[in-house]
């Protein structure tokens, strides 16, 4: 067993390589599958929302102990202290994966690869292992803390991506920065009539806007539509209006973009790593 992890600024999520895979799904936001699938799934959670302690504390419970993780930690060097100890606690070493200028196929077109958040690079690289060899264009938004939106061509090439405050950082900003505004949970409306929904519609608008935005100037770019798919445990609260606007976008309205969620497209990344012949060499 090899142990994947992936520690956001929010949650901390495990799963790992299994010797039986299973067939995936990949599901559309309202829980359809839909959408190109060409791989299996290596990739099992067991958690979602982990403390180091409580790692440790299931590592001892398992008939046997993973040889080694692999992970991506963008939470900062005390989380990821917390989890070495927890592993070595049960010999079990870590190998954080870093960006940098190619990932396997996935080449990274950042000034300055080393830049690039390891969670986007290794996330695109999860999507990238669902499809085939000759695949559109692909958009990724990841709705955690931050809100990420990156885009890869059909050259497997990573061109760039926005980075913008997450639907939780939005609202509690409006919170602590204004005297009057409270911490708002309003239904999301085209025309809001009262302050919650004001500002829920407006946040919604904001995060669905830049998906929007990237769509397109991707479409343009390559002069194909993009397959977009999304992610991040705060896609629910854009969910409404992306899905609406994305309605508004096409032709006609049965050839409108359809939104593919994956539930961990880092583990995925992850996954496809630790499956190659030596995932120390990362």
């Amino acid at each position: 067993m090899i142990l994947l992890i992936d520690s956001g600024n929010s949650r901390l999520k495990v799963g790992w390589l299994t010797a039986t895979e299973d067939a995936a799904t990949q599901t559309t936001a309202n829980g359809q599958t839909a959408g190109p699938l060409m791989r299996r799934e290596p990739a099992a959670v067991a958690f979602d929302n982990l403390n180091p302690h409580a790692l440790g504390d299931w590592l001892g419970t398992l008939p046997q102990t993973p040889r080694l993780a692999l992970g991506v930690n963008v939470a900062g060097p005390e989380r990821a202290q917390g989890i070495h100890d927890a592993l070595a606690r049960h010999g079990c070493p870590v190998r954080w994966i870093t960006s940098r200028e190619q990932l396997l196929y996935l080449k990274n077109r950042y000034t300055e690869p080393t830049q690039l958040g390891a969670d986007r690079l290794v996330a695109l690289l999860g999507v990238r292992s669902r499809l085939p060899s000759a695949h559109p264009p692909y958009v990724l938004a990841s709705f955690g803390t931050a809100t990420t939106i990156d885009t890869v061509g059909p050259d497997d090439s990573f061109i760039g991506g926005l980075i913008l405050p997450g639907p939780v950082l939005m609202r509690s900003s409006l919170a602590r920065g204004t005297a009057h505004l409270p911490l708002a949970n309003g239904q999301v409306t085209e025309f809001p009539t009262d302050t919650h929904q004001a500002i829920a519609s407006g946040i919604a608008a904001a995060q669905a806007g830049a998906v929007l935005r990237q769509w397109l100037a991707a479409c343009r770019y390559y002069g194909q539509a993009a397959t977009l798919f999304v992610a991040g445990g705060s896609w629910p609260e854009v969910e409404q209006e992306m899905q609406r606007l994305l309605k508004q976008t096409g032709g006609s309205p049965n050839t409108h973009p359809t939104a593919y969620y994956l539930d961990r497209p880092v583990l995925d990344g992850l996954a496809l790593i630790a499956a190659q012949p030596d995932p120390l060499s990362f």
